[in-house]
């Protein structure tokens, strides 16, 4: 049984693993908090950016703070299957056939340029996220419990690219970006790092895999007005009306925005949603699962750009506050 703790206290947790996690990886706050509420509400995330800026560290970095067991595999046109799930090995000494894990057993799996290898191989991670278990050789192998897939991009233009298909992007459940710093907050990296006269940067356990548990517990307790339940179903119905895409969200997408935001709700101390948390996620929850017309390459038609305009328009249900 999972240790039951508050909204509040799953909220104070909370904040003291972003403090930690921002030791690491400087003014990515807000980038920081969605990665945190996918991981609350029991999600997976893309981060999708150019190389070296913190991707890998952020999720070095939360395995830490959340004191939960990390791996990390480097995503390659020559990845097989067997390579994340493990394989059969046979044991000479007891002539029978043992089961060798591979690193999709752990709490924390940061999946390195996903979209560097083959189809087949993104399946076997996508059965994993999906199923929370793999299956090798017609055995089925339970994942253990919290396990959560961070996967790195690189964006579509890079070369050696498999784009990831539309199933597949739709199993994360935030798309996050964290961009360029500013010229301060680069600086700031610089100076961090000579004042430590040391590469890596070593983080407080805030937590571990049973407290993980408990703060996605509390999650659960978060609720959710019927308006704000029928606001995230208009947003995601008015991706797929809208005159640029080819292909909305899916009901997954509305489903989506109600967990993060219920999430992201916990993050800010409140334990019910109001429409400004379903804002804040809208963009990474909604944009990766839009497809716009490709005959609209030229323009500067997108994911996030839909996501801009049906914010803009679908009307914003009045707060309600739930006071228990």
């Amino acid at each position: 049984m999972n240790d039951q703790i508050s909204v509040a206290e799953a909220s104070a947790l909370a904040a003291r693993v972003l403090d930690e996690v921002e030791k690491a990886v400087v003014g990515k706050r807000d980038a920081l908090m969605q990665v945190l509420a996918a991981v609350l509400a029991k999600g997976h995330v893309l981060l999708e950016d150019y190389p070296g800026l913190g991707k890998t560290l952020a999720a070095r970095s939360f395995a830490q703070a959340l004191g939960i067991e990390f791996t990390r595999a480097q995503f390659t046109p020559d990845l097989l299957p067997a390579d994340l799930t493990g394989s059969f090995v046979y044991d000479q000494r007891r002539g029978e056939f043992e089961f060798r894990r591979g690193p999709l057993f752990t709490g924390l799996l940061l999946a390195d340029e996903v979209n560097r290898t083959p189809p087949k191989t993104q399946a076997a991670l996508l059965e994993a996220m999906q199923e929370r278990q793999v299956t090798v050789e017609g055995e089925t192998f339970p994942l253990p419990a919290p396990f959560h897939v961070l996967a790195t991009a690189n964006p579509i233009e890079y070369e050696g690219t498999f784009p990831l298909p539309e199933a597949q992007l739709d199993r994360f459940l935030l798309r996050v970006s964290f961009g360029y710093p500013s010229a301060g907050q680069e600086f700031d990296v610089i100076a961090r790092r000579l004042e430590r006269r040391q590469e890596d940067v070593v983080l407080e356990q805030v937590t571990d895999g049973r407290g993980l548990l408990a703060m996605q517990a509390a999650v659960e307790t978060v609720t959710v007005d019927e308006s704000v339940g029928r606001y995230c179903v208009d947003l995601a119905v008015a991706t797929r009306e809208h005159a640029d895409v080819l292909t909305g969200a899916s009901p997954r997408g509305s489903l989506g925005l109600v967990l993060a935001a219920r999430a992201f709700a916990l993050l800010r101390g409140r334990d019910y949603v109001v429409p400004e948390d379903v804002k804040a996620v809208a963009r990474s929850v909604l944009a990766h699962r839009i497809t716009t017309r490709p005959e609209l390459w030229m323009t500067d038609a997108s994911g996030r750009r839909v996501v801009d305009a049906v914010l803009g328009k679908v009307p914003t249900p009045a707060t309600v506050a739930h006071h228990r």
